[in-house]
């Protein structure tokens, strides 16, 4: 690669620049400070499905089948990790407490994302689909 001026620019200084601009480009696709709504139907009875926010300094509004509360997510190019905080519990019932577990337990083990369309693909052993809310 050469630069204007017609001087050389090593390969690996080229490739790091490329790396650079690919993870900028993807932080800047995230859904930062959007609504995002679990791909699922509400539990017979209730009209709420789980639900995430996420500012772009990391902090998290986390509101599971029943549970609520906020965290903390680290976002790195493609990479993603969840830290919840103290949840508060909100009418749970046993179906619901097993469902937030589990809820729990896949966003801690969240390792990367993709944005397709619409809906951002939380990624680890559970893939976790969140619609991005048009409100």
């Amino acid at each position: 690669m050469r630069l204007s001026n017609g001087k050389r620019v090593s390969r690996y200084l080229a490739a790091g620049v490329a790396a650079m601009l690919a993870a900028t480009a993807a932080a800047a696709e995230f859904p930062f400070e959007r609504e995002l709504l679990l791909d699922a139907k509400p539990l017979p009875g209730s009209k709420r499905v789980p639900m995430l926010e996420i500012t772009r300094d990391g902090r998290a509004v986390i509101d599971l089948w029943c549970r609520s509360g906020e965290g903390r997510v680290k976002l790195e190019d493609d990479m993603i990790e969840f830290t919840l905080g103290p949840m508060r519990e909100e009418g749970c019932t046993p179906e619901r407490t097993q469902r937030d577990e589990g809820m729990v337990e896949a966003l801690a083990k969240v390792a990367n994302w993709r944005l397709e369309d619409d809906v951002l693909v939380l990624i680890g052993p559970t893939e976790l689909r969140y619609t991005l809310s048009s409100h």
